[in-house]
């Protein structure tokens, strides 16, 4: 019988979840989904899942538990936290029960951590940023091998040799595109504006100002907007859709932030790109938007801009060449990835073969 593995899925928006689905459909061997998935539609798995205890606050998770002191290697270790201790239990005795062969995390440092405790082999994903703090080294010290859900070309500034060296790079991992004749748009199409869930939208009013400043083009904004008021007639609010590609094949220029989700997106249909950052841990957004920058991939500005720098900054995305943000693009990136985590398994396999 085939000796399977799991895949942890970190809870935070939906993007590790759809990741975790498309690599595990692609896999020849059983991948048991493990996380915390209340509120996912798990009917889409495609194979076991396993459903842990919730390891949040009541406040949320912001990546820090808020503990005065905590060991140096870990981010996340909230004390006297039952849902921690029994969601760990369930890990432990999933890994007992059924022996895989490795254990994918995309992504804790305590998950990863905790594998190697428990004498478990791990593949461990590596977001973009600079994670060289403590917890992150030696969350990626302990893998067999990292996995980075970007092209190479994306890499950030002052990444230690030994991490590039330890990382295969595996290109976005977002859903296949699928073509549709005739949806395609090219400069001529209109401006269209995506918020991930991961962020915190949009407001009503910036978006009502930049609409009146380019009021030659649409303007079509997918995601959750605040506040309320007058919409000029070349603004137009979309709110969560599921799937944003049927819009974005249509745009003329799409803006958004530097999530892996939205990039891979504009780079599969090749589209010409305002990418403002946002804050986030690590400096995720900053260095990958600082990367579009450097290949020409891009217009950045940070932060959403004053509604008087809108004209110049669309006149300049449109000026821009597809070809640089298209060639990050790799159609073939899940199988790529399912092949990398494929090929670390059977080196596990046939190891513990030649230690019987």
């Amino acid at each position: 019988m085939t000796r399977g593995i799991g895949y942890y899925v970190h809870h935070q928006g939906v993007g590790h979840w759809q990741r975790a689905c498309a690599i595990a459909a692609a896999l020849d061997r059983p991948c048991t989904l493990i996380g915390t998935l209340a509120g996912v539609e798990t009917a889409e798995a495609p194979g076991p899942v396993l459903d842990l205890p919730d390891d949040r606050l009541d406040d949320g998770f912001a990546g820090l538990d808020g503990e005065a002191e905590r060991p140096r290697s870990l981010h996340y270790a909230p004390l006297a936290h039952p849902g921690i201790r029994a969601r760990m239990a369930r890990i432990a005795a999933w890994a007992a029960d059924t022996d895989p062969l490795l254990l994918v995390v995309d992504v804790s440092v305590e998950v990863a951590l905790f594998a190697r405790l428990l004498s478990l082999p791990s593949l461990v994903f590596r977001l973009a940023g600079t994670r060289t703090d403590l917890p992150h080294l030696e969350a990626f010290r302990s893998a067999d091998r990292l996995i980075a859900p970007f092209p190479a070309a994306l890499e950030a500034e002052g990444v230690p040799d030994w991490v590039r060296a330890k990382t295969d790079y595996a290109g976005f991992l977002g859903r296949p595109i699928a073509q549709r004749p005739g949806a395609e748009a090219g400069a001529d199409g209109p401006i269209v504006v995506v918020f991930g869930r991961g962020g915190g939208g949009g407001a009503h009013a910036d978006l009502a100002a930049a609409a009146r400043s380019v009021p030659e083009r649409d303007w079509h904004v997918l995601g959750p907007v605040t506040g309320s008021g007058t919409l000029p007639a070349n603004l137009h609010l979309h709110g969560w859709v599921a799937d944003a590609d049927p819009w974005i094949a249509r745009a003329g220029l799409v803006v958004g932030g530097a999530g892996d989700g939205v990039v891979a997106a504009v780079a599969a249909r090749g589209k010409r790109f305002v990418c403002l950052p946002e804050e986030r841990a690590y400096g995720e957004q900053i260095e990958k938007a600082r990367a579009l920058a450097r290949l020409g991939a891009a217009v950045v500005h940070a932060g959403w801009p004053e509604a008087a720098l809108w004209p110049g900054l669309v006149r300049a995305g449109l000026a821009l060449d597809p070809a640089p943000i298209a060639g990050l693009s790799d159609p073939h990136a899940i199988g790529h990835a399912a092949a990398l985590i494929e090929r670390q398994a059977r080196r596990r396999e046939s190891a513990a073969s030649g230690s019987r």
